[in-house]
């Protein structure tokens, strides 16, 4: 239960910073200066599908996107489908950001294992990009 409380505030933390980092307005910024933008894929796994699994992306003016994204699990339980379709939206994704100059700088991925019944969880990734 520790742990699963760690990763809740490591994610806020993480989360916070990234949205202060989005606020940045490049007009403003000084010949040189390095741009974040952040990209977070949340993908459910609850049992039966019944989660919500998005893309998140909030670019360097603060503008937020978000991609509907498909569950981990369907009714007859781990759905290989929706978990390939996923990685192409996220490949799709990372491949118009660095078209347009963006350089993938760090990944970090976490687990909400929910509770002891398996009834709840996500698996979340960040992608934060510089320019």
């Amino acid at each position: 239960m520790k742990k699963i409380n760690y990763l809740i505030i490591i994610a806020l933390v993480v989360s916070v910073v990234a949205l202060l980092l989005s606020f940045t307005n490049p007009s403003e910024s000084s010949e040189g200066e390095i741009k974040w933008l952040q990209v977070t894929s949340i993908e459910s796994v609850v049992p039966g599908g019944l989660g919500r699994s998005r893309m998140i992306t909030i670019d360097d003016k603060g503008k937020m996107e978000e991609i509907k994204m498909k569950n981990f699990f369907s009714m007859a339980g781990i759905n290989f489908s929706n978990i390939r379709e996923n990685d192409g939206m996220i490949t799709e994704k990372i491949k118009e950001l660095t078209n347009d100059d963006w350089e993938l700088h760090n990944i970090t991925s976490g687990v909400y294992a929910g509770n002891e019944n398996n009834s709840t969880g996500i698996f979340i990734t960040r992608y934060l990009f510089k320019k």
